[in-house]
């Protein structure tokens, strides 16, 4: 138990829920293994607060630092506009300069607002969707935050949110009068999603989804969803906040060769820095004005100049490059060690948000002990690999190497039934769940 693990303690009896991110808490590793806080970070570099070194193998700032850990440049850029002062009485020329640059990016956009999360711009997203059309109801598919209008999904059914990514989640608190205004689908599912369609036909507001996120569209699929949506005159949504800016400069719908009618984006646009941005065609962004979204902190200065630096960097580094290959190499790797060793695994997810799982009865026992042994070795790693240019190939190398050791660590454990017994924490969760 080091500095970190104790400092976790005490802030379960201060903060509900342990930490502000549900992905960030400890549970989630394995409580007593975690280092739960940083000191400082640089690069693919994280130091606990014992002083300890790791090199950041796992989620890179939940998908934010997609150059690294306080990019020089970046930071250059931020220094700059603390010293000039982050927040005033006026508004910052930035926000026309980002909102030109968005624009431009993607040509069918017009208009953009911003926030500052990702769960923030899809409720905001929602509410314009709203204000445009005048209905209510909300198809979606993906996991879309914390908001009121995602979780009332689970006021009728508590498994609705099951397949989309977080099962677990709670409606508690959100008011029953918002019971069936919000309604899923499968992705991939076209039949899924015209059956709602026709059940719910002229009460529609709009759909939002992930168009890429753990795999590629069916052929056709994307371009369904946007024909019915035309032809009904709903608004379509598409949540890049996750896949956006990895697969190409700006959203995956761009290679993908659909446009939607708003776009969200977050985490990879600004490089860690609090910034999100609600893009749209103007027929329907101008809906923003017959509703009150507004708040001080959308007007911080630091996000904006972080998300034209970051932009500024993805070019000249043609930074898609960089994460594709960088994922292809770690899935490769995954793959032939796992057949070296003959542990059977799945593999999934497009290569700069890669991820793995143990296809074994006891795989959350597995995947605990092997985040355990990698953080022995000094990687924080668990089976999520979130791509980052700070990732080198000397360190993606012995990355690797300690995969080797550990998968056939793991093996051998499996041969002889004995992985809960090499266990120093407990098993970590999944999901959703109350802390105690």
């Amino acid at each position: 138990m080091g500095k970190s693990q104790e400092l976790y303690k005490r802030a379960k009896e201060l903060i509900p829920g342990g930490t502000q991110l549900l992905s960030k808490r400890p549970e989630m590793f394995g409580v007593d293994n975690w280092p739960s806080y940083y000191s400082k970070a640089k690069g693919c570099e994280v130091w606990d607060l014992d002083g300890k070194k790791y090199k950041d193998f796992s989620y890179m700032g939940i998908g934010a630092n997609i150059l690294g850990y306080a990019d020089n440049d970046v930071n250059k850029a931020v220094k700059k506009v603390i010293d000039s002062s982050n927040m005033c009485t006026l508004n910052a020329p930035e926000e026309v300069e980002l909102a030109e640059e968005l624009c431009k990016i993607h040509p069918w956009a017009d208009m953009v607002r911003y926030a500052k999360s990702g769960g923030e711009a899809a409720a905001i997203a929602v509410r314009i969707a709203r204000a445009s059309t005048k209905k209510d109801i909300v198809l979606f598919c993906g996991y879309h935050g914390w908001h009121d209008w995602y979780l009332a999904s689970n006021l009728g059914d508590e498994n609705n949110l099951e397949g989309h990514l977080l099962p677990g989640l709670s409606p508690q608190g959100v008011p029953k009068g918002l019971n069936g205004t919000s309604f899923p689908f499968a992705y991939n599912d076209k039949k899924a999603f015209d059956k709602l369609i026709e059940k719910y036909d002229g009460k529609i507001a709009t759909v939002i989804m992930e168009p890429l996120r753990n795999s590629y569209p069916n052929k056709g699929f994307l371009e369904h969803i946007r024909k019915v949506t035309k032809e009904k005159k709903i608004v379509l949504i598409f949540d890049e906040i996750s896949a956006g800016f990895r697969l190409c400069l700006g959203g995956s719908h761009l290679m993908l060769n659909v446009n939607p009618d708003i776009a969200l984006f977050g985490k990879a646009l600004s490089n860690g820095y609090p910034m999100a941005a609600i893009i749209g065609t103007r027929a329907v962004m101008e809906s923003a004005q017959d509703s009150f979204i507004s708040s001080t902190y959308w007007t911080d200065r630091l996000g904006l100049v972080a998300a034209l630096e970051t932009i500024k960097k993805y070019k000249k580094l043609e930074l898609e490059k960089v994460l594709n290959e960088n994922g292809t190499i770690i899935q490769n790797g995954w793959e032939a060690h796992a057949v070296k060793h003959n542990l059977k695994i799945s593999i999934m997810g497009i290569k700069p948000l890669s991820y793995f799982s143990f296809d074994y009865e006891n795989e959350k026992e597995i995947k605990t002990f092997f985040i355990q042994e990698m953080l022995n070795l000094g990687f924080m790693s668990t089976t999520g690999y979130y791509s980052s240019y700070a990732h080198t190939r000397e360190d993606i190398k012995k990355y690797l190497k300690a995969i080797d050791e550990v998968f056939g660590m793991i093996k051998s454990l499996i041969e002889n039934n004995c992985i809960c017994k090499s266990l120093h924490s407990e098993v970590c969760h999944s999901g959703f769940k109350r802390l105690t």
